[in-house]
């Protein structure tokens, strides 16, 4: 069953499901044209960019792990159940999901306002990708419990860096992380600790660099990869040995993020509903406007990888549309070209 298409008061043309957004005064953004694939989704998060052109992606609000095929329908695999939310395809052609283990939803928010219920603990888990079976590999590090694990990326070495952003409280809010870990459940190390809100997580082309962004400071940061869940780190005032490379004048947040084939790093913008590329360096490269005050992560797919793919969470939608420099294949796309 394919889904409606719903005007949202964007200029659109419903022929061929599209929304257009214009250039904005003052602002260096690009035009785009963005394509609505699914919505009514709960919260999207992790969207993976599958070989056969569909998109799996989580869904936080609700617990569940979802299909979205290039006709636009939509299918929720396995149980429903806990918070998931970073998604990445592992050597092993399995995925592999960061889970916060819970949120609590309440009307007139799409954002979690704080644990679950029955919230005890994030995780890290392997799920089939046809059934959605999920079975837990980490729910702890050096003897302390993982909280809210968001974002993760597989390295050419076959373990994975992830980040842990920290469960939020009423009155206070636990320490987030970077971390490292073996898909076969044997070893998980604690790179580098505590780090306020990591939202996001990226190797360079080279994977030289690991990049986190970081959600209530709106810095992206850096840090220089020695080997397998281990860099280099930086001498104090850092907070936690990472570089800062990047950061925006106006209030937003960042969310997570997605690396060009060029190096550069497109960081999910919130608040300001906007794609902010930044170079190695660290200089703003360009914006991309999002028809979403809350875009919260890209991948990027087709044949070429100028497509990207982009979870508008506030909007609870999933979008596509070209992209205007390659998306870096990641370890499971160069495999599957093989």
């Amino acid at each position: 069953m394919r889904l409606p298409f719903v005007d949202k008061g964007n200029t659109l043309d419903p022929s061929r499901k599209r929304v257009r957004l214009s250039q904005q005064k003052g602002v260096r953004t690009m035009p785009t044209e963005i394509r609505v694939l699914a919505r009514d989704l709960g919260f999207p998060k992790g969207p993976i960019a599958m070989p056969d052109g569909s998109i799996i992606l989580t869904e936080i609000n609700g617990g569940r792990i979802t299909r979205v095929d290039p006709d636009g329908t939509v299918t929720r695999l396995g149980p429903a159940t806990g918070g998931p939310n970073g998604l990445a395809m592992g050597p092993d052609g399995t995925l592999y999901l960061c889970d916060n283990g819970g949120s609590r939803y309440i009307p007139g928010h799409f954002m979690g306002q704080g644990p679950s219920h029955d919230y005890a603990g994030g995780c890290i888990a392997r799920v089939d990708p046809a059934t959605g079976a999920r079975t837990v590999l980490y729910t702890e590090c050096n003897g302390r419990r993982l909280s809210a694990p968001n974002d993760l990326v597989f390295d050419r070495q076959g373990g994975f860096w992830f980040i842990d952003l920290g469960k939020r409280y009423a009155a206070h809010r636990d320490h987030g992380g970077l971390y490292y870990a073996q898909p076969d459940g044997s070893s998980i190390v604690e790179v580098a600790y505590p780090i306020l809100s990591p939202n996001g997580v990226g190797l360079s082309p080279d994977e030289r660099t690991v990049y986190v962004a970081d959600t209530e400071s709106a810095r992206l940061w850096a840090f220089d990869v020695e080997g397998p869940g281990v860099v280099r780190k930086q001498p104090f005032p850092s907070p936690h040995g990472g570089r800062c490379i990047a950061g925006l004048p106006t209030f937003c947040r960042f969310d997570s993020l997605a690396v060009e084939a060029s190096g550069n790093i497109a960081v999910a913008t919130l608040v300001t509903g906007r794609i902010s590329i930044f170079a190695p360096d660290g200089s703003l490269v360009r914006q991309v406007a999002m028809p979403d005050s809350h875009p919260t992560n890209i991948c990027f797919g087709g044949p070429d990888m100028r497509t990207a793919y982009i979870t508008l969470s506030g909007n609870g939608e999933l979008a596509a549309m070209e992209w205007s420099e390659p998306g870096l294949r990641l370890n499971f796309q160069r495999a599957a070209e093989l």
